[in-house]
C-alpha cells in the first residue's frame, strides 16, 4: 500500500454524511473542516421535515457544541460564514428511499455531485424495537447504497458498523466480510426480505388487535431479541447491523466500499476536545450510576480485556481508510479496537474509576459527601444471581406477601421495586455478553494502513489512530472519566 496523502484526498471534495448529529459524525465533521478548509461541500442528512428545521438541528446539534471550540477560535468573527460556504443541511430521513429527499433537482444536484458517501447512522440500543432496527440499519444502508451507486462521480462509500457484528466468540475474530444470508449458528439461513416481512406482520397484528403503545414498544422489542438469538446474535442491534453489511456487500457492484467496524468507542482522546463526549457509552453506565450512588456492586470478571477505542481515532481511521481506497472498486473490510496492540482489562479501568473518586468524592442530594469506596465486582453470573436473590429479590417477596396480608396498603411501592428489580435483571441478560467477552479483534488491515502512513510522519501525526499511543491509566483518570462526568453525567 502506498503511501496516503488524507489532507490532500478531502481538498475540493463534495462529501454526503448521514448520522450527522451523533457521536462519532459530529467528530467527522469538525475534523474535516479544521484540517481541510479547503473541503468542497459536506452535505449533513438530519432527520427534518424541511430545510429550516434541518439548519436549526445542524446549529444546535452540531456547531454549538464544545467540540467545534477550537474550529471557532481558528475562524473568529469568520466561522458563521466559513461553516454556511462548507455545510448543507438536508432534511430527509435513511429509512425513506432516496433517503427522504424529496425536491427532485436537490437529489439530481446531489446526483452530480457528490464524490464520498459516508454512512454512521445507526441506532444502538441493544434492545431497539425490531421494525425500527431494521429500518435504520439495514433497510437505511440498503437506501444510502441505492443513493451512492446513481452518484456520477462517486470515488467512495464508507460505512461505519461494530466489531460486534461477529456475535459471541472467543479467540482471534478476523476482518472477513458476512456472505448474504450467514448466520452465527451455521445451521440456518437468514432470508432479509423474510425478517422485514415479520415484523411489519407483528406490528400489523398488535395494531389490529389495539395494544397500547407501551404493549407494542415491548412485543416489538421482544421480537428483535428473540429473532437475534435464533441465529446467533445477542442482540438487535449487532444482528441488524450484520444484515446491513450483507445487504452492502451483496449489492454493492463494483463500487468502492469501506466498511470500518470499530470496538466500544469512548470519548475524544486527545484531538481536538480531551475528554468531549455525547450520550453514555456502553462501560460509562457504571461511572455514572457509581457516581449517583445507585450502583455499588456489578458483575463482571476484572482479568477481561475491554475493548475500547477513542473517537477521535475512529474518525482518523475512516479518513485514512477513505484515502487509501478512493477508487478502487472493492469491498474492504477494517476492525478498528484496541485488544490486540494493546489490551486492557477492566480491572486498570475499575482502578481509575477509585483512584478518580478518591480525589474527586462524590456529593449527595443534601449536599454532603459521600464515602469513596470500591466497587465490588461479582466474577461469576451464578454469584451475581444468587446476590441479587438474596439481596433484592427475597426481601421482595416477602414485601409481596406483606402487601397480599394488608389488602394492597404497599402495592404501589412494591410494584416500584419489584419493576425496577425486572428491570436490572433484564440490562445484566442484555449486557452479560460483553462483560465476559473473551474474543479479540484481529486488525491486521489496519496495521498495514498505519504502516503505510508512516511514510509521512506528519499526518502519520495528525490522524493518528494506533492504539499503541495510548497510556490507558493516563487516558481513563485524567482524560475519560473527567469527559464522562462533564458531559455526559446529568
Amino acid at each position: 500500500m502506498e503511501s496516503i496523502r488524507i489532507v490532500k484526498f478531502f481538498k475540493n471534495k463534495s462529501i454526503l454524511v448521514t448520522g450527522s448529529t451523533g457521536f462519532l459524525a459530529k467528530i467527522f465533521v469538525e475534523k474535516v473542516l479544521r484540517v481541510q478548509p479547503e473541503v468542497k461541500k459536506l452535505f449533513l442528512l438530519v432527520r427534518a421535515g424541511d430545510a429550516a428545521s434541518a439548519n436549526r438541528r445542524v446549529q444546535t446539534e452540531i456547531l454549538d457544541k464544545d467540540l467545534f471550540k477550537v474550529l471557532k477560535d481558528k475562524h473568529g468573527d469568520g466561522f458563521h460564514s466559513f461553516v454556511a460556504s462548507k455545510l448543507v443541511p438536508l432534511g430527509g430521513d435513511i429509512v425513506q428511499e432516496d433517503l427522504g429527499i424529496h425536491d427532485s433537482d436537490l437529489r439530481r444536484n446531489l446526483w452530480k455531485e457528490v464524490e464520498v458517501v459516508v454512512n454512521v447512522a445507526a441506532t444502538t440500543n441493544f434492545d431497539e424495537r425490531y421494525d425500527v432496527a431494521l429500518g435504520i440499519n439495514v433497510l437505511g444502508a440498503k437506501h444510502i447504497l441505492e443513493f451512492a451507486k446513481r452518484c456520477v462521480r462517486l470515488q467512495m462509500l464508507l460505512h461505519v458498523s461494530t466489531a460486534y457484528v461477529a456475535g459471541v466468540q472467543s479467540g482471534l475474530i478476523l476482518e472477513k466480510k458476512f456472505l448474504m444470508g450467514e448466520t452465527l449458528t451455521g445451521d440456518s439461513y437468514l432470508d432479509i426480505e423474510a425478517e422485514l416481512s415479520l415484523a411489519d406482520k407483528k406490528k400489523r397484528e398488535l395494531r389490529a388487535e389495539d395494544a397500547t403503545e407501551e404493549a407494542e414498544k415491548l412485543a416489538m422489542k421482544e421480537l428483535g431479541i428473540n429473532r437475534a438469538k435464533l441465529f446467533g446474535w445477542p442482540n438487535t442491534y449487532v444482528f441488524t447491523k450484520a444484515m446491513g453489511e450483507m445487504l452492502l456487500g451483496h449489492s454493492r457492484g463494483d463500487l468502492p466500499m469501506v466498511i470500518l467496524r470499530p470496538t466500544i468507542i469512548t470519548s475524544v482522546q486527545s484531538d481536538p476536545l480531551p475528554g468531549w463526549i455525547e450520550g453514555t457509552r456502553t462501560i460509562d453506565s457504571v461511572i455514572i450510576g457509581y457516581a449517583k450512588g445507585k450502583i455499588t456492586c456489578f458483575f463482571g470478571d476484572l482479568d477481561v480485556i475491554i475493548d475500547v477505542v477513542p473517537g477521535d481515532m475512529v474518525v482518523n481511521a475512516m479518513m485514512a481508510t477513505m484515502a487509501a481506497h478512493s477508487k478502487q472498486q472493492a469491498e474492504f473490510i477494517y476492525h478498528m479496537g484496541s485488544s490486540v496492540r494493546n489490551p486492557v482489562p477492566y480491572a486498570t479501568l475499575e482502578h481509575c474509576h477509585f483512584r478518580y473518586f478518591l480525589a474527586n468524592p462524590r456529593v449527595g442530594r443534601d449536599g454532603s459527601v459521600m464515602p469513596t469506596k470500591r466497587l465490588s465486582f461479582i466474577k461469576s453470573m451464578v454469584g451475581f444471581r444468587v446476590f441479587m436473590t438474596l439481596r433484592y429479590k427475597l426481601p421482595l417477596e416477602v414485601m409481596h406477601l406483606f402487601n397480599l396480608l394488608s389488602c394492597g396498603r404497599i402495592a404501589r411501592g412494591y410494584n416500584e421495586l419489584n419493576r425496577k428489580y425486572k428491570y436490572v435483571m433484564y440490562l445484566v441478560e442484555l449486557y452479560k455478553p460483553y462483560a465476559y467477552f473473551d474474543g479479540c479483534f484481529d486488525d491486521l488491515n489496519m496495521e498495514r494502513l498505519r504502516m503505510a502512513m508512516k511514510k509521512d510522519d506528519a499526518e502519520a501525526k495528525m490522524f493518528d489512530f494506533d492504539p499503541k499511543h495510548i497510556d490507558w491509566e493516563a487516558y481513563f483518570s485524567s482524560i475519560h472519566i473527567p469527559g464522562v462526568m462533564k458531559y455526559a453525567f446529568k
